[in-house]
Parts: structure tokens; sequence; C-alpha cells
């Protein structure tokens, strides 16, 4: 029994290798296994190796795109070569061509491959695709539009040109077209054609979609960018003007030549001119870049255009609305040969206009017209631009006239201020001439009378020492006592003879403060100047005849008939003249006794000279001149070169003040040293708010 349970070795041995050859056969049998399931792996790889780099080509298309896109973000030309080009690479195209879409027709803006006939065929002009063309059918469904053979789709059966150009012309045969949608808004297309039948696959139709999705953002971005360049040029435009505006605001030139050049720049115009309305006609205000033979044209017209009833600007007149000319050879004021738009088209060039009217309170004062030497129509956010360049301009004009208003009401507040002062300034010298008058007259009366007791006395004292003389003639004394009695005598004769004399001249002293202190000036009137003066030299030249014997001077005369009347006091305007031509008397008569020349001839000259709203009088001695030194106080109360005895000092002084404080004037003194002294008066022939008023 134990030897049944323990077998031997042998025998267990041989049982081990029976059981274990069946696991040897499976054995055997497992290389083949694995090498099947090897190959099924490698399978794999290659196929997700190849999806891979196609993803990463993808991908790269993609990135290089988006490059594009970036770098390029004002320019769409460099996106739509990126685009074709990397779409026909990855999806395996022969060709392509991207279209933009503007709501009724195509336009081809880029292509890649295509032969130049076909390029020239679809750039000849807007495209209307026929229905049954990819782009009809694009257009029509904004579906993608798949062909797999273009000999057997309907469009070229049908012989539809496009399709027989791309067949026969190009040999394309599949096709694959993508709408380009913003939104729910057809803005484009892309085709690829391939000059095989091969279709193009799901992923490739994927891919194309991305493709034209990145074209429509690249179009948007553009048209973004550029709203927004437009948007800062049109702000940076309105700055300017305004700048100029607020630079100039009484100058409107500079702000209208500012306006013109923002507005056709912006605009993209040829050249435009702005024009002022006033009682149905147009005045040239400004004028940009216009072409010189119009130019020309403009200026032989003259600076006012009353415009034909056909005449644009006849229109802009009646209704007050913009007018927008889309080809001026189409309007009828030009088939019917109105003068103005002849020269508008043949002269300037004029194809496209806009005029646009400049509105005060629903009144017209001008218009701003823009001009193209081509037919394209301008675009809403140019027109609004140009409506804003005109109310600027409005407000440019009023600010002009608000601001001339207000110049001219400051000039006229400040004349009359100036009117103010000089009445003021008069009055007060007529006040203090007044004073003067009465303190001088108060004055040369208490004088008088002590001088007159003086002047009798002393010639009475005279006559009495005669009477003594003969007296004492009959009296006995010795020879010293007489000779002692004759030279006291004598003595107090000359004594009294010097007293009577000063007395005299004191009593001329005192009669010459009366006559420059009477009261009242007199009726303030015109007065014929040149009467005035007449009157003044004569009686000046016989009152120094009467005063001194053998007085002799030259009188010359020279009036303007012109001079004609003046508005003065007369009675002071005579006193001052009175003072000037005895104060020339005086200098030309000393100058006569100091001469050394016998044949040397005192002469005064008295001239009058029309200066318009003012008239000139001169008085003109050749006596010795007057000093620099003594030029500059000789206007001065009390300053007089005379000897004592001889002049008062007041006779240049009261002049002065009565022709420059009184009457508003002006003196001149024009000397030369032992030659001459000219003296001129400058009277206002009336005060300036009386001559304003005759005005």
């Amino acid at each position: 029994m134990r030897r049944r349970s323990k077998p031997s070795g042998a025998s267990a041995k041989s049982q081990h290798r029976k059981a274990a050859t069946p696991k040897r056969r499976h054995a055997s049998n497992k290389p083949l296994s694995r090498g099947s399931s090897a190959i099924g792996k490698g399978t794999e790889v290659a196929r997700l190796r190849r999806e891979l780099t196609k993803a990463l080509e993808r991908q790269i298309a993609t990135a290089e795109v988006l490059k594009v896109i970036s770098s390029s973000p004002g320019g769409l030309q460099p996106i739509f070569d990126a685009i074709l080009r990397n779409a026909i690479r990855i999806c395996a195209a022969g060709l392509g061509i991207l279209y933009r879409y503007d709501g009724n027709a195509f336009v081809l803006v880029a292509h890649n491959g295509a032969s130049p006939t076909v390029v020239e065929l679809m750039k000849g002009g807007p495209i209307h695709p026929h229905p049954n063309s990819v782009l009809g059918r694009i257009a029509a469904t904004r579906e993608v539009v798949d062909v797999g053979d273009a000999t057997k789709d309907p469009g070229y059966l049908e012989r539809v040109p496009a399709w027989v150009a791309g067949v026969e012309g190009d040999g394309t045969h599949s096709l694959l077209g993508v709408p380009m949608m913003n939104e729910n808004s057809l803005i484009g297309a892309l085709v690829i054609f391939r000059r095989e039948i091969r279709p193009f696959t799901d992923e490739q139709i994927a891919l194309l979609k991305s493709f034209a999705a990145q074209a429509v953002i690249a179009i948007e971005n553009t048209r973004l960018l550029s709203e927004l360049r437009q948007s800062l040029e049109q702000q940076t435009a309105t700055a300017e003007v305004l700048r100029v505006i607020s630079a100039s605001p009484a100058e409107l030139q500079p702000v209208f030549e500012a306006m013109l050049s923002n507005a056709t720049r912006l605009c993209e115009a040829n050249f435009g001119i702005l024009q002022f309305y006033e009682d149905g006609a147009y005045r040239l205000g400004s004028t940009h870049n216009v072409p010189a033979a119009f130019a020309e044209a403009i200026v032989q017209r003259g600076p006012l255009l009353r415009p034909g009833p056909l005449h644009p600007l006849s229109r802009v007149a009646a209704t007050k609305q913009l007018d927008h000319i889309f080809d001026y050879r189409e309007e009828p004021a030009y088939k019917q040969d109105d003068p103005g738009s002849i020269r508008i088209v043949e002269l300037g060039g004029a194809r496209t206009v806009l005029s646009v009217p400049m509105l005060k309170d629903d009144e017209l004062v001008g218009v701003i017209v823009i001009y193209r030497q081509e037919v394209r129509p301008f675009a809403d956010k140019q027109i609004e631009l140009l409506k804003n360049f005109a109310a600027q301009a409005v407000i440019a004009i009023e600010n002009a006239r608000l601001l001339n208003e207000l110049r001219q009401r400051t000039d006229d507040l400040t004349r009359s201020l100036e009117e103010l002062r000089t009445a003021q300034d008069r009055l007060i010298q007529t006040e203090k001439l007044a004073s003067l008058g009465q303190l001088t007259a108060g004055i040369a009366h208490e004088i008088k009378n002590p001088l007159n007791f003086v002047n009798n006395f002393s010639a009475l004292s005279v006559e009495l020492i005669d009477e003594l003389q003969d007296v004492l003639g009959s009296v006995t004394a010795d020879d010293n006592t007489r000779n002692d009695i004759t030279d006291l005598t004598t003595t107090l004769r000359g004594n009294l003879d010097k007293i009577v004399q000063h007395g005299k001249r004191a009593d001329s002293i005192v009669k010459n403060m009366l006559l420059h202190s009477r009261e009242g000036s007199g009726e303030h009137r015109p007065v014929d100047v040149n009467v005035l003066v007449e009157e003044s030299l004569n009686l000046a030249y016989h009152g120094a005849r009467a005063e001194k014997q053998g007085f002799a001077i030259t009188l010359q005369r020279s009036f303007d008939p012109a001079a004609g009347e003046a508005e003065v006091f007369p009675q002071e305007i005579t006193r001052a003249l009175l003072n000037l031509i005895a104060n020339g008397f005086y200098a030309a008569s000393r100058r006569k006794a100091q001469a050394e020349d016998e044949d040397f001839e005192p002469t005064l000259a008295a001239a009058t000279r029309n200066l318009g709203d003012r008239v000139e009088i001169s008085i003109r001695d050749n006596g010795a001149g007057i000093p620099p030194e003594v030029k500059e106080r000789m206007f001065n109360p009390f300053f007089t070169t005379k000897p004592a005895g001889e002049g008062t000092g007041l006779g240049l002084s009261i002049s002065h003040d009565i022709v420059v404080k009184q009457h508003a004037g002006a003196i001149e003194v024009d000397t030369e040293p032992g030659a001459f002294t000219e003296i001129k008066i400058i009277l206002q022939r009336a005060p300036a708010h009386l001559a304003k008023e005759r005005a």
C-alpha cells in the first residue's frame, strides 16, 4: 500500500512530461499569434501618425493664417493669399478662388493656380452668377456646394459659361465651394478645384469651412479697424477745424481752408468749393485743389454765381437739403447746356458731386460742394462728415460775426469813453479857466486901483517938481545951494519918470490879465477857418502898430479853399491865435533889431490846410527860432524868455489849454534856431459824437 502511494521517481518524471506535452504544443503555436497582433498595432500606429500629421498640418496652416491676420490688420490681400495657399495644400486641390459678395454680385479678390484666361474672365467686373453655377447656388442656399464630377453637373450640361470655362479652360473636375457668412449675411465665397475626379472628404470640407470662417474674421477685423481709423481721422479733422476756429475766431479764411482740405481728403474727393448765399446768388468763399482751368473760369465768371433753374445749387437753395449727384453727365442742367454745369464737367472733370447746405435757423447761408472726377457715389458716413463740417462752418461764421460785433461795440464804447473823458477835460479846463479868470480879474482889479494912484500921483509929482523948480528959481541962494537943489530935483524927476514907465508896464500887464480873464467862452458853433485866421491876423497886426510906433512886418497868407468850417469856441480860438501871432511878431521884430543885415525883412506867414475830418492852421515867423531847452518848457505857465515887463508867460500856456484841452486839438512846434519857428494848430471839424451822428 505504501508503495502505491509513493511511486518511484522515474514514473513521476514520466507523468510530468506527459502532462507537459500539451503545454509545449500550445507554446509552439504562440509565436504566430504575436506576429498577427503586431501587424494590427502597426497599422493603427501608422493611421494615428497620419492623423497626427494631418492635424499638425492643419494647425500649422491655421497658425500661419492667424499670424498673417495679426500682422496685416489693415490689409486683406495677404490674408486671402495665405488662406488660399494653405487650403489648396491641405485639401490637396489644384487651384482656388476667393470672392467678395456685396448682396448683389460677386467680385474676385484673390486666386491661386487658375489659368490667366479664367482669371481675366472672373476679373472682368462684378459677377452676377447663373443659378446653376457654384456661386449662384451659394448665393441662393448659403450652403456648401460639393461637386464630385463637374462634367456630370447640370450646370455644365446646361453649358453655363462659368462651368464651361472651369472644365474646358482649366480642366477642373471636382470642386468645393464654401460660403463666407457673417452671422446671417453672405459676404463671400471660397472655392477650391481639382483637375481630376476625386471628391473632397468630410474632413476637407470642415477644414475649408474653417478657412472661410478665418476669412470672415479677417474681413470683419479689417472693417472694424477701417471704421475705427475713419472715426479717428474724422475726429482728428474735426478737432483740427475746431482748433483753427479757436485760433482764428475772427478770421474765416483759415477755417474754410482747413475744412475743405479735410473734407476732400476724408471723403475721397478731388476738389472742393465753399460758397456763401446772399440774395439769390452764391458768392465764392474758399476753394481747395480746384483744377486750373476751372479756377480760371471761376475768376472770369466773377465773384457771384446766379445759377439757372436747373442748376443743382438752385435745388439746394429751394429745398435747403443736400444734393447728391451720382453722374453729372446725366444731369438735366448739363444735358441742356447750362453754362455753369458745362464748366463743372468739361473744365473741372466732375462726375459725382455732393452739395451740403450751411443752415442757420433754417436760413441758407452757404453751401459746401465736393467733387469726384469719377462716377462713385459718396458713402453715408462721408455725407454725415460733410454735414458736420457744414455745421462747423456755420458756427465759425456766427462766432466771427458775434466777435466782430463785440469788437465794434467795444470800439464804440472806447470811443464814447474817450469822448466823455475829453468832455470832462474840457469842462474841467473851462472851470479852471473860469476860476483863473475870476481870480485874475479880482487880482487885476485890486492892483489896478492902487496902480492908477501910483501912475496918477507919479505924473502929478513930475508936474509939482516942475512948479517947484519955477518957485526955486525966484529964490536967492548961493551957487552951491542952487546946484544941490537942481541935482535933487533932477534925481527926483528921473525916479518919478522910472515910476511912471514901470507903472505903465504894470498897467499893460494888468490889462492883459483882464483880457485873459474875460468870463465865458462864448458860443460853440461852426466858423469858417479861413475867415477866423484872417480876422485874427488883421486884429493882431493893427493892434501891434497902434501899440508900437514904427512897427512893420510882411504878412503872407496861404489859405486852403477846402479848409471849410470847424466847430469851435470862436472867442477862445481867436485868443489863442492872437497870442501865437503876437509872439511871431515879437520874434521877427526882435531879430530885425538885433540883425546886422539891414536887408533882413521880418515876415509872418499864416496858412490853412484841409486834413479831411480835421483842419490845420499854421503860424510861421522868420525870427531867431527856439532853442531845444526853451521848446520843452514854452507851454509851461508863467515861463517866458522876454525881458522883465514885456511878457507874463501866460500867453502860450493859455493857448495850449484852449487848443488841446478845450477843443481836443493838437499843437505842434517846428523850429530851427536862427531861422524860423512854425506853430501848427490842428482842430477837429466837429466833436466825435457829432461827426458820427452826421455820418
